[in-house]
């Protein structure tokens, strides 16, 4: 897979509509408390703004219901984009209505107007075609650059790239970093390749760990979903997280390991409580002896031993998911523990959004990351194979 990118087009003196996820947590009051989607964004600004365009911003911000919510204005990203830009970020008081289309046509060179919340138009979600007409009306020039949402068939996103032949349109640099290097995990791996995979359930990682069994040298599992493989291997887990009807979905990607010769590692031991809470008892438990009414929330220190051995070596290391329920303290040491081993490593180390990239932000890992994805949904759509509406307009015809 090549996309068309930004440098291979011209956008010299022209209007430029760039997508992106601007989609940051904000505390209670508005603030923004984390703002690596909008710093990721500023090298594709910064290149059009360099080139003379005028730069039209789209974005979306939760999940409003199709209509203005005070509560989800893009507000505060005008003002912490004003501030890493170093210039004046108009904010348009709505997405295709006067407010935006008057100060969108009046946009002169090296000026950057921001759209209000893209998902305050119901269109957006619904890959509404006129709604992507008018948003396309609005420049010479449409840039992808919102990884996270380009596995959304979104007007902003899909529909959009309808209205602008190849030599219009292309990836961004952030969006292209993010496709080269999953394309490099998936079809050209620095070996020994090793996947961690963590997170909650196998149901949402189940087609990934598939995609990933003929191409890793060692695969990981920890998280939750680690108890839907210990009881498929007859292992006592009490109460611990278990999807029962995919049992047989485990106990057939552990054969299909083993057929491989893939080195499979499941955690040995855990730290248990009976119930997610802060101030809970807690007890260590090895996987075999899980007591009942008790349930695994973080592996245990001969689980992290293990899974830190398994990494030694390893010249490129995937991982997503975390080991633990981590947004508690008392359940997040086994993660934060496998991060600082990762962070360590020589190895080329890829680390899938969401979860997993607040996890390493909060272990203090980032710096050492050779890359953090920025999206946690589309990065885990690449892993399973699956190509991206928002990826499949802007991609090379005949290129692999």
């Amino acid at each position: 897979m090549q996309l068309r990118t930004i440098k291979e087009i011209e956008i010299t003196e022209k209007k430029v509509f760039i997508r992106c996820d601007f989609n940051v947590p904000q505390d209670e009051f508005g603030n923004i408390t984390d703002d690596r989607r909008i710093r990721s964004a500023l090298s594709t600004i910064r290149y059009c703004i360099d080139h003379d365009c005028a730069v039209i911003l789209g974005s979306h911000s939760g999940r409003p219901k199709g209509s203005f919510d005070p509560k989800f204005t893009l507000e505060p990203v005008a003002k912490r984009l004003q501030t890493l830009l170093k210039r004046e970020v108009a904010l348009a008081g709505d997405v295709i209505g006067e407010d935006a289309c008057s100060k969108a046509a009046a946009l002169g060179r090296g000026e950057v107007l921001l759209l209000e919340n893209l998902r305050f138009e119901p269109g957006e979600t619904q890959n509404d075609e006129s709604f992507a007409a008018k948003l396309a009306k609005m420049a010479d020039v449409y840039i992808n650059d919102a990884f996270g949402v380009s596995h959304r068939a979104h007007a902003s996103v899909e529909a959009i790239t309808r209205f602008f032949d190849d030599a219009h349109k292309a990836a961004g640099f952030l969006l292209s970093k993010e496709i080269n290097f999953f394309h490099k995990v998936l079809q050209n791996p620095a070996r020994p390749f090793v996947a961690v995979i963590g997170g909650s359930k196998v149901s949402g990682k189940l087609q990934a760990l598939e995609n990933l069994l003929p191409r890793v040298d060692k695969l990981i599992i920890g998280g939750g979903m680690a108890f839907t493989f210990l009881k498929a291997l007859g292992e006592e887990v009490g109460s611990s997280l278990v999807e029962n009807d995919l049992i047989e979905d485990a106990r057939r990607v552990m054969e299909e390991a083993k057929r491989r010769g893939v080195k499979f590692y499941l955690p040995v031991d855990v730290v248990c409580a009976q119930a997610i809470e802060p101030n809970a008892v807690t007890i260590y438990a090895t996987t075999k002896e899980i007591p009942q009414g008790w349930m695994g929330l973080d592996i245990g220190p001969a689980t992290t031993r293990l899974f830190r051995e398994a990494l030694d070596g390893a010249q490129m290391i995937l991982w997503n998911g975390p080991m633990g329920v981590f947004e508690v303290d008392k359940f997040a040491k086994g993660s934060i523990k496998i991060s600082h081993r990762i962070a360590e490593s020589h190895a080329t180390k890829i680390v899938g959004g969401g979860d997993t990239a607040d996890l390493v932000q909060r272990a203090d890992d980032a710096d050492e990351m050779s890359f953090i994805s920025t999206g946690g949904g589309a990065s885990l759509e690449l892993l399973e194979g699956k190509t991206l509406p928002g990826v499949k307009a802007l991609e090379i015809k005949g290129v692999v």
